[in-house]
């Protein structure tokens, strides 16, 4: 987490919660939800306007994380905003010798791959669940058969949330003013 953001939680410890108003999609992209895109709908059939401005995306990146519940937020500042999920809390990029690094830019070594019944396949890795980015597929793929990862387990989407501990909508589960 940034020194300001720190910073700025301690100076107001008690700003409140957001809810609603960030998404991360399944290829790792970041979408604002204004009240407008959030009555059109629940994320991400309603997605809102993707964010292009690469340090605000860097900056959400580094202030992003989960609390005890499972719902994964980003700290801006002194208010957290939770995030609607469309997969999974983390997108995996794969380089070319099987490196996998997270949509926010950490290296991780996987512990299980997973393949949904949808064709969607995931990794398991002490950061958390994660979706296989599209485009690295393929790598993945490569990985399997030269056996430097497990064959993944067939599981069902719906049973993912709980098995590994996140919540793909903090909005719909947040507490009642």
């Amino acid at each position: 987490m940034d020194d300001i953001v720190k910073q700025a939680l301690a100076k107001w410890p008690n700003v409140p919660d957001c809810y609603g108003w960030l998404g991360l999609d399944a290829r790792g992209n970041w979408y604002m939800r204004d009240d407008q895109t959030q009555a059109q709908g629940a994320f991400p059939a309603a997605k809102g306007s993707l964010l292009r401005h690469d340090k605000l995306i860097d900056f959400i990146q580094r202030n992003y994380e989960h609390d005890d519940d499972g719902r994964w937020f980003f700290q801006n500042g002194p208010q957290r905003v939770y995030v609607e999920l469309e997969a999974a809390p983390l997108v995996w990029r794969i380089d070319d010798d099987f490196a996998v690094t997270s949509h926010t830019g950490q290296d991780v070594e996987p512990t299980a791959c997973l393949l949904d019944e949808d064709g969607k396949l995931y990794l398991a890795a002490p950061l958390g669940l994660g979706l296989v980015h599209t485009q690295d597929v393929g790598i993945a793929a490569e990985a399997i058969e030269q056996k430097r990862w497990q064959p993944p387990e067939t599981v069902q989407a719906a049973t993912l949330p709980a098995r590994f501990g996140h919540v793909l909508s903090p909005a719909a589960t947040q507490p009642k003013a």
